[in-house]
């Protein structure tokens, strides 16, 4: 596999996460990338809110949401911060304080790697304000807000992640994909299903590989990456130049190292029970200090649950995780599943201030 190039961005193997609001946050990106995610995106951020947030005099930190997600720290790159909105003369503001660095956000945060413009998401609100896939109506509006964006974002490349179509009457993808380049796009990611089919059923590859057959940039495919064998035939069948992961990566994050290995012809031992457990605990501990106890024990919830999926006890485990109400108690219920695969019960450590970072054995986080 070779390395994918995007303007002055290389993503090594052509390995990359997608974005997924209310999941890729900086502590999931962060364990991603240490398994082998070699590019990732921030969550969506709404341009028009990103524009707005700087006019806020005296702001409540709290109140700086879209600043806060499109807040790239240094250990972070190369990442990408993905924009939505419909306006091209917003995208254009938004992506010119991304470039510059010019908005309020979390402190010590760095310039990304690019700009992405999502036209994928199929959310019904989005879309109905005219944003995400919605914009694969509109070919024309879709070309000036990239070619738009591409000004204000100079020189930080740009690219587009976009779907197969709006509905199975317009697969409309390649043609999309010809405008963004001919709008100055530098990489597309195409997911192979339609706005109206959601996330089921099955990916249609043939699109995919039309839309690489469109354009001379690099696109990656994107949809049902669940497996080493996932990914290969993934590129096998579409010619694409990377991939991106995205649900295949929840609550498995060592998903990256086992398809580089694949890619590599090498072999790939996954974590054991005990030690999945001790990288969701890390990732949660760093959640929980990234959003304070209140949102963060919310969010680690369906984290954690992920991290069970494939263990015997797996459904009672989620359920004991769902009524937890404090770490400690997640924690007990996890350790407990991964004892139960083998019948050993290991001392449970004690829980983190957050103060302190995990010491690493072997690639796992202990």
């Amino acid at each position: 596999m070779r390395d994918v190039q995007c303007g002055k961005v290389v993503i090594r193997d052509g390995l990359a996460l997608a974005p997924m609001a209310g999941v890729t946050d900086r502590s999931f990106r962060r364990v991603c990338r240490r398994f082998g995610a070699a590019y990732t995106v921030s969550e969506m951020v709404s341009a028009k809110a990103l524009c707005l947030e700087q006019a806020i005099r005296n702001p409540d930190p709290s109140r700086i949401i879209s600043g806060e997600l499109a807040s790239v720290m240094p250990d972070e790159m190369p990442m990408a911060v993905q924009l939505f909105g419909h306006e091209p003369e917003v995208m254009a503001e938004a992506a010119a304080r991304l470039a510059s660095g010019d908005f309020r956000g979390r402190a010590g945060h760095v310039i990304p790697a690019a700009v992405d413009i999502n036209m994928g998401c199929p959310v019904r609100k989005i879309v109905g304000n005219g944003e995400g896939s919605a914009l694969m109506r509109d070919p024309a509006l879709a070309g000036r807000i990239v070619q738009a964006v591409v000004r204000a974002a100079d020189p930080l490349p740009v690219t587009v992640k976009l779907r197969a179509g709006f509905d199975e009457s317009s697969l409309n993808a390649p043609e999309l994909a010809q405008v963004c380049e001919a709008a100055g796009a530098a990489m597309l990611c195409i997911h192979g299903r339609t706005r109206a089919q959601g996330y089921a059923p099955g990916v249609n590859r043939a699109v995919i590989r039309a839309v690489k057959q469109a354009v001379r940039i690099p696109v990656l495919a994107n949809g049902d990456i669940y497996t080493p064998a996932d990914a290969l035939s993934m590129l096998a069948e579409t010619g694409c130049d990377g991939i991106m992961v995205a649900r295949g990566a929840m609550g498995r994050p060592w998903l990256f190292a086992e398809i580089r290995a694949a890619l590599r012809g090498e072999d790939y031992t996954p974590p054991d029970p005990e030690q999945r457990f001790d990288i969701a605990l890390e990732q949660v501990r760093a959640m929980i200090r990234e959003k304070g106890d209140r949102v963060g024990l919310a969010e680690a919830k369906k984290h954690l649950a992920w991290y069970c999926t494939g263990l015997d006890g797996a459904a009672e485990c989620r359920a004991r995780i769902m009524r937890a109400g404090s770490l400690d108690e997640m924690q007990t219920a996890v350790r407990a599943l991964a004892a139960a695969q083998d019948g050993r019960l290991r001392a449970l450590p004690p829980r983190s201030s957050g103060a302190a970072n995990p010491e690493k054995t072997g690639g796992v986080l202990r």
